[in-house]
């Protein structure tokens, strides 16, 4: 028999194959190796279960489990911040939220007045209507302090008689008088509301238009 013979087909083909269920297996076995890190798990402070491969930046204030690959857990991390340092992350997460919160409520102002005042003609227009129903309600009581002078001068007539004492004028004028002098009064306080309403609505038209050319230029 020939110690030197070749070897067979068969054993070729099987140490073949051998090798390549070894390159076969070694990524697998170093995607194994790269997943042996474990995953991250936490419950964050708007109570959302959060996971991830590495730790989780909204849970640093707080506890994470890490899992192994059969989800038992392999350890906790402890919380990354003290409780001074949590309490200024969540007053810095707040802050931001308020000011991206203020700003998408200034774009969505900014859209309605555009699509209010597509040009300075309308908002003049608008200015000018608010301004007269405005001027209306002055004349209005101006008619009325009219009317009560003209009642106060019938009323001082009447006290002549009595050498311009009211303490010594009937009851009826007296009460008369004293319902002239507080309708006079309210009158006068309402002339002034509306004489200072009047101020306002020009001073918003007035923003409004410096707002508007602004974002007209940027159209």
């Amino acid at each position: 028999m020939d110690r030197h013979r070749q070897p067979s087909t068969v054993s070729c083909l099987w140490q073949a194959a051998l090798v390549m269920a070894a390159l076969v297996a070694a990524p697998a076995s170093h995607a194994q190796d790269k997943k042996a890190g474990g995953i991250y798990s936490c419950i964050d402070s708007k109570g959302r279960r959060l996971t991830s491969d590495r730790p989780i930046l909204d849970c640093l204030d707080r506890e994470q489990k890490e899992l192994g690959s059969s989800g038992t857990v392999k350890r906790v991390v402890p919380p990354s911040y003290t409780a001074e340092e949590r309490a200024q992350q969540e007053a810095k997460r707040r802050a931001e939220e308020l000011e991206l919160a203020r700003i998408s409520e200034e774009k969505r102002r900014e859209r309605a007045l555009l699509v209010r005042y597509p040009n300075q003609a309308m908002h003049d227009k608008e200015r000018a209507e608010a301004l007269r129903q405005i001027d209306e309600v002055i004349d209005a009581v101006k008619k009325r302090s009219i009317e009560l002078n003209k009642q106060r001068h019938d009323i001082d007539l009447e006290l002549e008689f009595y050498q311009n004492d009211p303490k010594k004028a009937p009851a009826w004028l007296q009460r008369k008088l004293e319902d002239n002098t507080q309708q006079a009064q309210v009158q006068a306080r309402f002339l002034n509301e509306q004489n200072l309403e009047k101020q306002r609505v020009n001073a918003r038209f007035d923003e409004e238009l410096d707002k508007l050319r602004q974002l007209w230029a940027r159209r």
